[in-house]
């Protein structure tokens, strides 16, 4: 994907989908996060749980370890599958909500200015 030309990183939302045949393992994908100097945690969301609309002051990264998740960004509904990556910049108004039968597990790292 390419940006604008003078546009920042944290002002575009970045979306990568996993087209590989296997997933790299958590830890892995832990380290990819924390070669960009970020400090991932993983987070799990109950099967059917949401969160609300919210928005914060930092850019938000999400990479889908198990199950499946739409995030709501400014009105535009994705899905997100295992591998997926998201990147939301800061003061971007989204929710979430868990979709289908299971849990949804994710790496998530907040990048701050």
């Amino acid at each position: 994907m390419t940006m604008p030309s003078g546009a920042s990183r944290s002002k575009c939302m970045l979306i990568n989908r996993w087209t590989g045949q296997s997933l790299p393992s958590p830890q892995q994908l832990k380290m990819l996060l924390v070669n960009e100097g970020l400090q991932p945690e993983l987070e799990t969301l109950a099967a059917h749980s949401s969160i609300k609309e919210h928005r914060h002051p930092f850019d938000e990264v999400r990479i889908i370890l198990e199950g499946n998740l739409i995030i709501d960004v400014n009105g535009n509904q994705l899905l997100l599958r295992p591998g997926d990556r998201i990147d939301v910049p800061a003061n971007t108004r989204h929710s979430k909500m868990v979709h289908g039968g299971g849990a949804c597990i994710s790496i998530i790292a907040k990048r701050t200015f």
